[in-house]
């Protein structure tokens, strides 16, 4: 294992035009910029274990692993069992405009396209979204977004009881199989030679005589004489604590519906102030909702021949939640040889993520759309 000292990449103050496109890391001083030394330690490897196979975890595995890592993936349970199989799964880069992150989310589409180049039978659904009633007033088109009338709307959701008279589409968004995209990172990562080790608890992360972290400790027994990167989610925190570093996410509950439908029914990812909605398969909606009474009226009244429609199943997912809830991506100065990468729209940010952690493990480059994602911002 060896460690690089690298300059950081000239920043400029805010307002100048050099400043990088979509990044918001200066508005508040050095909070989300690099450490003040200006220069960040990198820990670069050939030896990586990835801790949690949710859609995260895989995606650095896979890229990595691609990129000529030797790659261990390890989880408690299955890949993508966890808050991957909780998740909506809205893939969009449309109205990102600002946030440490932005200029990820403003990738997050051509990654997925990219993917699907490179795992061919990745189940993306690229229907655009559209998205009504979420405020009040005349909406204000995004980057990738255009406002459409009744007319419109009514052409792309035919079943609309009373279009509204404008809203927001979006044509480049779309939406994934979350468990089914991660089992395919999975498996693209074991075809460039990854090991993967479901059910397989991690209990703790081991250091060397001089604090180095060199693997992890298992149900199984060790991993060793690898960096670390803790993908997992909510346990994140509880991994790192040990270790006496607070990495500060907590459990954001998230409520999905899933209901029978007539075939059809939604075309689109259909945004509004009572759900978030999108047809799974032929006879299968997915909501993203707070109540299972309301969820159901609200469909029957939006949309024509809804009468029947039923809830199946209810389930809570505990989304990794940062505190400013923006991601948390990067080595950790005072533990060398742990890295982070945990995240609230994880599926959303998934492919680009992968990659560039990759990036920043098996070649060294600091790469400047994540300088706002770092630890040491809180």
């Amino acid at each position: 294992m060896a460690w690089q000292l690298i300059n950081w990449p000239h920043v400029d103050h805010p307002g100048d035009a050099a400043r990088p496109v979509g990044l918001d890391h200066l508005r508040r001083g050095n909070i989300g910029g690099p450490p003040r030394s200006g220069r960040l330690a990198l820990p670069v490897s050939r030896d990586l274990v990835v801790v949690g196979a949710g859609i995260v975890g895989a995606s650095v595995a896979y890229h990595a692993a691609r990129a000529g890592a030797v790659v261990t993936l390890v989880d408690a349970g299955l890949p993508g069992a966890g808050v991957t199989v909780d998740s909506f799964a809205w893939i969009g880069a449309s109205g990102v405009r600002t946030g440490p992150a932005a200029g990820l989310r403003a990738t997050a589409t051509e990654g997925y396209r990219r993917l699907e180049a490179e795992l061919p039978g990745l189940p993306v659904t690229w229907s655009g979204s559209l998205s009504w009633g979420a405020a009040d007033g005349a909406p204000e088109a995004g980057p990738g977004q255009e406002i459409v009338d009744a007319a419109t709307v009514a052409t792309l959701e035919p079943t609309l009881r009373q279009p509204p008279e404008w809203a927001v589409w979006a044509p480049g968004d779309g939406a994934v199989d979350p468990v089914g995209v991660t089992e395919r990172l999975v498996a693209g990562a074991r075809a460039h030679g990854a090991r993967v080790h479901p059910d397989t608890p991690v209990t703790a992360v081991r250091r060397d005589a001089a604090g180095r972290v060199v693997g992890v400790e298992t149900t199984a027994g060790p991993l060793s004489d690898a960096i670390v990167v803790l993908a997992a989610g909510v346990a994140t925190a509880a991994l790192g604590a040990p270790l006496g570093i607070r990495v500060p996410v907590d459990p954001s509950p998230a409520t999905l519906f899933r209901l029978r439908a007539p075939a059809g029914l939604v075309r689109t990812v259909v945004n509004t102030r009572d759900f978030d909605l999108r047809q799974v398969a032929t006879d299968r909606l997915l909501a993203a909702a707070d109540s299972p009474e309301r969820t159901l009226a609200a469909v029957r009244s939006t949309f024509r021949g809804a009468a029947s429609v039923e809830l199946l199943s209810t389930r809570v997912g505990v989304r990794p939640m940062p505190a400013d809830g923006e991601p948390i991506v990067g080595p950790v100065a005072e533990v060398p040889g742990l890295y982070l990468a945990v995240m609230h729209s994880a599926v959303t940010l998934a492919p680009a993520v992968g990659r560039l952690v990759a990036r920043e493990l098996v070649d060294g480059t600091v790469e400047p759309a994540l300088t706002g994602c770092r630890l040491d911002r809180f």
